[in-house]
């Protein structure tokens, strides 16, 4: 079982960046795929990007060339890098942490709490 803590998030006026943490407890983090989702409100929750434990990245086309996911096996750490943040990107943003690449919601088994990214025009 894993479980994951976030951090991070805040209020950034559009074209700002910032970065949000997701910290693993237990030893068995690096074995899986790690997923980024985000929920805005009144819409559905999307998947903005993945990570696999080696390390290849995955994104959601509204975020490509823009967020930056990585990992720290060593740290049981996943982070999510946002830059040239839009008000669009304003949502509830969650870790997650599952067996397999996927974008969908229902297959992550463990999920983070969630944090507020606010983006101001």
């Amino acid at each position: 079982q894993v479980q994951l803590v976030q951090s991070g998030g805040g209020l950034v006026q559009a074209g700002g960046s910032l970065r949000l943490s997701c910290a693993a407890s237990g030893r068995t983090f690096s074995t899986y795929y790690m997923g980024w989702f985000r929920q805005g409100p009144g819409r559905e929750r999307e998947f903005v990007g993945g990570i696999r434990p080696a390390g290849i990245t995955y994104y959601a086309d509204s975020v490509k060339g823009r967020f930056t996911i990585s990992r720290d096996n060593a740290e049981n750490t996943l982070y999510l890098q946002m830059n040239s943040l839009k008000p669009e990107d304003t949502a509830v943003y969650y870790c997650a942490a599952g067996w397999t690449p996927t974008a969908t919601p229902r297959d992550y088994a463990y999920w983070g709490q969630g944090t507020q990214v606010t983006v101001s025009s």
